[in-house]
């Protein structure tokens, strides 16, 4: 397909995806994009997810696995609150129809699984409170302590690691990213801290020293998960779902994109098929609410847009002609 005939195929999507590629990837005037985006809350998987909310403000009875969920069950389910909160503010729900649910009133009297613990307070898995700062600035809760947590939980390197409880003081890949995310976040929506402006940057740069796929020591592959493009990305680590935090970084603070990055472009860029798209990965099991893109070896419109607009982003500031200009970074939805 050609770049047109791509666009057109991204188009014809599901509304929380349609006004990200006119906005992103065709640069339609923003009463276009706005108006699709508007559509999130009242047809298609936006409308989906938001019907099958509980009475008390939860999905699937639980703050991150499911009140159903058992240890035999196959893989991670990805139907609770958490995971649904996620999938909605990605997907560009104007976070006000949840507040006329009260959905942040009611969150704030559940507990976590893990020690009973408030939940816009957070627990102590990076992961976990990266989802909730950003879901919290999103909707309008008070996380600010939980912001300043992440300052007080940075590790000597540079990033985090979701196994600082038990005493890990290496950082990953994986918790990092959505540390940096979560601040970035929490930056675009309040302007943040002297402090967690220079814990995202140090964030950062602990994955740029790394080109974002290479250990420091050796210069080897960190994970063989870097080059494995899914969605939806969940909390598993990869190159594709990185750049597209640099991008958004980038964009916000008006910088030009790193040149560590080349080598996780051309990764993205290598995988790119034939007829432009990107095939969909081997799915993260688990229970979901229902499928939002591709099965497994089949082109993918979730991946082909994230991966069309990093490239465009770094060819735009390459002076490469690649088509519209990715729009500015936005804090709900679009990363």
């Amino acid at each position: 397909m050609s770049v047109t005939d791509v666009q057109a195929w991204l188009l014809d999507s599901d509304t929380s995806l349609r006004w990200q590629a006119e906005r992103d990837l065709v640069g339609a005037p923003p009463q276009v994009w706005e108006e699709t985006r508007r559509r999130v809350a009242t047809e298609g998987f936006g409308a989906r997810l938001l019907a099958l909310q509980d009475d008390d403000g939860q999905w699937a009875g639980g703050t991150y696995f499911p009140s159903d969920a058992t240890r035999e069950e196959p893989g991670q389910p990805w139907t609770a609150t958490t995971w649904s909160l996620n999938a909605l503010r990605e997907w560009g729900l104007d976070a006000a129809v949840l507040r006329t649910r009260d959905t942040v009133e009611k969150l704030a009297r559940t507990r976590w699984d893990y020690d009973d613990l408030p939940f816009w307070g957070g627990e102590v898995d990076v992961c976990i409170n990266g989802y909730t700062l950003a879901n919290g600035v999103w909707l309008g809760a008070d996380v600010a302590p939980l912001a300043a947590w992440f300052v007080e939980h940075q590790l000597a390197d540079g990033g985090w690691n979701c196994e600082w409880v038990e005493g890990a003081t290496a950082s990953s890949i994986h918790s990092t990213l959505h540390a940096i995310e979560a601040l970035l976040a929490h930056e675009i929506a309040t302007g943040g801290t002297e402090a967690t402006r220079a814990a995202r940057r140090g964030g950062e740069e602990y994955l740029l020293e790394r080109h974002l796929w290479r250990r420091r020591r050796d210069g080897r592959q960190i994970d063989e998960c870097v080059a494995h493009f899914t969605y939806p990305y969940r909390w598993v680590y990869n190159v594709l779902s990185a750049l597209d935090h640099f991008r958004a970084a980038a964009l916000h603070d008006g910088v030009p994109p790193d040149p560590r990055l080349s080598e996780a472009v051309e990764m993205v860029r290598a995988a790119r098929q034939p007829d432009g798209t990107w095939l969909q990965g081997e799915p993260h099991e688990g229970r979901v609410w229902f499928d939002v893109d591709a099965p497994t070896g089949q082109p993918s419109k979730w991946l082909t847009f994230h991966a069309s607009r990093v490239l465009a982003w770094w060819d735009h500031a390459a002076g490469e002609d690649a088509g519209p200009r990715s729009a500015a970074a936005s804090p709900a939805g679009g990363r």
